[in-house]
């Protein structure tokens, strides 16, 4: 069996048993007499209404646990009139086509629904859509500017600050270790590693190579002799 749609109508009808529990079966039943219909009715319509991707992911109730029995008067054939335990069930014709559990989701989507758990929303597929809300008005022109204004400063202080902390050149160029350390922005005495020594390189570079902002041709060569100086 497949869960396909629902035939078009003047289908021979087919007969499914349902196994499920107890509970599940007399709440299934409250709601078809609450309505005045039969259970098949119950299922028809979510089937009708509801696509099959989500009958399908809805959790399934599942058969009853080991526990949950009934208890039958047999009607017929040779152990007739003689109680039988049996596993709750219901008995719904409708439509073949359909598995046992995918009947049984759309019962318990029924259930849902009823419970006000789930809602179903029907939409008009002609109807336009809401347009989207406007976009925030921009900011008064005064906050705008008391922005840049703030930028503005910031940025003319991280200049000072780059002025006061470059180097001043060597008049007579790099003529020791020291000296290239110093260039380099080390303290006297320092004997910093060779990994360390190119990241310090790096960093000063982005600050005074000629093409950038603060950039010196002087003290960029002065960074270059330092580090050749220095892998010697």
């Amino acid at each position: 069996m497949t869960n396909a749609s629902p035939p078009a109508s003047g289908t021979v009808k087919h007969s499914y048993t349902i196994p499920c529990a107890s509970a599940f079966r007399d709440a299934v039943e409250a709601l078809a007499a609450r309505h005045r219909v039969n259970v098949g009715d119950i299922a028809r319509s979510v089937l009708l209404v509801m696509p099959s991707p989500v009958i399908a992911a809805f959790a399934d109730p599942g058969e009853p646990p080991a526990g949950d029995r009934e208890t039958v008067i047999l009607k017929s054939g040779p152990a007739e009139g003689r109680p039988w335990r049996r596993k709750p069930r219901l008995q719904i014709r409708m439509a073949p086509g359909f598995e046992v559990s995918f009947i049984r989701r759309a019962l318990a989507l029924a259930l849902a629904m009823d419970s006000g758990s789930m809602v179903l929303k029907l939409e008009d597929p002609n109807a336009r859509p809401e347009p989207p809300p406007p976009p925030p008005p921009p900011p008064p022109a005064t906050e705008v500017n008391h922005a840049i204004e703030a930028a503005t400063e910031e940025v003319e202080r991280l200049k000072a600050i780059v002025s006061v902390l470059a180097f001043d050149p060597l008049p007579h160029g790099i003529s020791s270790r020291d000296e290239a350390l110093h260039v380099l922005g080390f303290p006297p005495g320092s004997r910093p590693d060779k990994r360390t020594i190119r990241a310090r390189f790096r960093m000063l570079a982005t600050i005074h190579h000629p093409d950038s902002h603060y950039g010196s041709h002087h003290r960029m060569s002065q960074l270059n002799q330092a580090m050749e100086f220095l892998r010697d």
